[in-house]
């Protein structure tokens, strides 16, 4: 069983990444108000510590995990490197849907980012969430397949 140790939005389009304690998450708006929460087989983004540990360690620099922009970071769990499974947070259930490929952004925020995160999933999974609530740092994370 894993742990929830990050929780991020952004306002809008380039806005800096906002850190929350707790946030209310939906299959409208992902983690609430967060700018790329829409519908569909993105709604919400997760990256693991252990990956952005391994990152920060490639890069020789200590960078905040927000800097990759996902909305959920995860700790002392594996996440799925495939489509299916599901996530759970408390009675938030998020589907893996897809790799997150790193984009340009990842180097406007730190020369080199982007290539360290293509290897084995490190940018993180796409979820849809599939129930919506309540989550908040420390609840507990577990993957279980899908129904």
């Amino acid at each position: 069983m894993g742990r929830l140790v990050g929780i991020a939005r952004r306002e809008k389009k380039r806005a800096p990444m906002e850190t929350l304690v707790e946030a209310q998450v939906s299959d409208q708006t992902g983690v609430a108000n967060d700018s790329r929460g829409k519908p569909g087989d993105r709604t919400v983004t997760v990256i693991t510590a252990r990956a952005w540990r391994e990152v920060c360690t490639e890069l020789g620099r200590e960078i905040p995990w927000t800097t990759r922009r996902a909305n959920l970071l995860v700790d002392d769990i594996d996440l799925p490197r495939r489509a299916g499974p599901i996530i759970e947070i408390g009675d938030v259930r998020l589907k893996v849907t897809m790799e997150v490929d790193p984009c340009s952004r990842m180097d406007e925020q730190y020369q080199g980012l982007r290539e360290i995160l293509k290897p084995d999933w490190r940018g993180g999974v796409g979820c849809k969430v599939l129930t919506g609530g309540s989550i908040a740092v420390g609840d507990a994370v577990t993957i279980v397949e899908a129904d």
